[in-house]
């Protein structure tokens, strides 16, 4: 006699259906936060309008995906036109949801798969708005680092396999932003021509993280950010910018890791560590204070400020991403990421390069590109990766 066969829909495939439903939700949130926050706006208040006719919108016209193609693309009210981008991005964080919650199973990793899924909002809105003005808020970055090392705590107290715990959040976090900001450091002074900067920033700034690369290298991470904050102390104390010469940090980096390599000092793998993690220290402290200065001064009835700063060089904005990546995925996945997202790049400007395109793209979402793939098939990649040195 023939059974019937009766499918059966065990917890795991319901938890991955209602994360795919959650990050519909999610995603239309993540519209609103690439709406507000580049403009200073309130992300909770006043409620969801229309951008064009500032009419409230209805529980209606707020259901992921199926409101926007019920409506054809244009707002109820005054009939605009709504970008497509709104259902892109619900769609885009249910399928996310959805993938990390079949890759991460919540009832094993916990409060490991939220997190990733927090990770995931956080590179999909600071893409889009990197895309769209060519910055990443603080707003979104900072806290983010916050979040990473807080799910680290999380993942270490439940013994969860496979995603950092508090220390790993931590190394990842500062190597990180360690890694793009020298990057970013010995870049410009090549294209300086090893010319110093102008207008070296007050209090703290890329001098302070040049010499916390510098000292890293011989006193470790934490002695290294710790030379590198005091010397924004003497310049507060001195109530001016105490300049020191990049030949002498920078320079004086590359000689230590030459030394390093001939087996003096720590060794070239361990002062390269340090230096990148105090680096890392250093510029998310400097993060944290421009951030801070910039909020108080915008309150301040837009009053002067007469501190000379590259406004644009103390955004680094690609930096904390780069650490709020290595704070959620530890130090390993934050290297394939940072290669994804290099080749990927690369590609990218032969293309235009090919097609004689002029739109500019940052590197933000090339290295949001870089976390997900490392967040959703890193394991494997770097498992092969090992197998294949025979480690």
């Amino acid at each position: 006699m023939n059974v019937p066969y009766t499918a059966r829909v065990t917890p795991d495939v319901l938890l991955v259906i209602f994360a795919g439903l959650l990050g519909l939700l999610v995603g239309s949130f993540s519209n609103v936060l690439i709406w507000r926050l580049p403009r200073g706006e309130n992300i909770a208040f006043p409620p969801s309008h229309c951008p064009n006719c500032d009419h409230r919108l209805g529980v209606t016209d707020l259901v992921p995906v199926f409101s926007w193609l019920s409506l054809g693309g244009k707002c109820r009210y005054c009939r605009a036109p709504i970008k497509a981008r709104y259902p892109v991005v619900e769609l885009l964080t249910g399928i996310g949801y959805a993938a990390i919650a079949a890759l991460f199973p919540p009832l094993t990793v916990g409060w490991g798969a939220l997190g990733l899924m927090v990770l995931f909002t956080i590179l999909l809105v600071g893409s889009a708005i990197d895309l769209d003005t060519y910055t990443i808020p603080d707003e979104l970055t900072l806290p983010g680092v916050a979040l990473g090392v807080l799910f680290g705590l999380l993942n270490g107290r439940a013994g969860v396999e496979g995603l950092p715990d508090l220390a790993g959040a931590v190394q990842g976090a500062l190597l990180g932003a360690g890694v793009v900001v020298a990057i970013n450091q010995f870049g410009s002074w090549v294209l300086r021509r090893f010319r110093e900067r102008a207008f070296p920033e007050f209090p703290i700034g890329y001098q302070q993280i040049s010499l916390a690369l510098l000292a890293g290298a011989w006193l470790g991470p934490w002695w290294g950010a710790g030379v590198g904050l005091l010397s924004a102390l003497v310049n507060v104390a001195a109530r001016r910018v105490i300049r020191m010469p990049e030949l002498l940090t920078l320079g004086g980096l590359l000689v230590s890791v030459m030394l390093g390599s001939a087996g003096y000092g720590p060794g070239m793998i361990l002062m390269v560590q340090g230096a990148l993690a105090a680096a890392g220290a250093v510029s998310l402290a400097c993060g944290v204070y421009w951030w801070l200065h910039w909020r108080r001064h915008r309150e301040d009835d837009g009053a002067a400020d007469d501190t000379q700063v590259d406004a644009s060089a103390m955004g680094f904005g690609d930096v904390k991403l780069a650490a709020v990546i290595g704070a959620f995925l530890g130090w390993e996945r934050l290297l394939l990421a940072l290669v994804v997202a290099v080749f990927a790049g690369a590609i990218f400007g032969v293309a235009q390069l090919a097609l004689r395109s002029e739109n500019r793209v940052k590197f933000g979402p090339f290295l949001a590109l870089g976390a997900v793939v490392a967040l959703l098939w890193g394991a494997s990649l770097i498992g092969s990766y090992r197998a294949m040195l025979g480690l």
